[in-house]
């Protein structure tokens, strides 16, 4: 087993605990742990098949497998930062919807002409007794 080998099998190895123990921890939730897993999963099987590594880095054009190993890493990174870029958007504009709801409430409750500020429909806008002490 060479060096470059040994540290990819280590490092991926690494990197899969501790995303397991993140997860576990509840750190790291686990729809987001997923793209991790698969990527160190995959960096680890292609560091274990030598093979496999071989033939897909000369199926892409690249003369050094270990150089293609990073070309996954940064695959998975790049569809890491598309997810999260997903999600940021999501919730970008969940705030955004919440925050003009805020404005929209606090403005009728402080408005002169709002709901807040007419008398309630249901009860009069006197006292029945002081209409009786009226009569009497």
């Amino acid at each position: 087993m060479s060096r470059v080998t040994f540290l990819s099998v280590c490092m991926s190895v690494a990197l899969l605990f501790y995303i397991l123990e993140m997860v576990r921890r509840r750190r790291l939730r686990e729809e987001y742990s997923i793209l991790w897993l698969c990527g160190s999963l995959v960096i680890l099987i292609l560091s274990v098949k030598r093979e496999w590594l071989e033939g897909l880095s000369l199926a892409a054009g690249i003369a050094y497998p270990p150089s293609f190993l990073f070309l996954v890493g940064i695959l998975f990174i790049i569809l890491i930062l598309i997810h999260f870029s997903i999600a940021i958007s999501k919730l970008h504009q969940m705030n955004k919807k919440i925050a003009q709801e805020l404005a929209l409430m606090q403005q009728e409750r402080s408005s002169p002409g709002g709901p807040a500020a007419a008398p309630d429909r249901d009860t009069p806008a006197t006292d029945p007794g002081d209409a009786l002490k009226q009569q009497g």
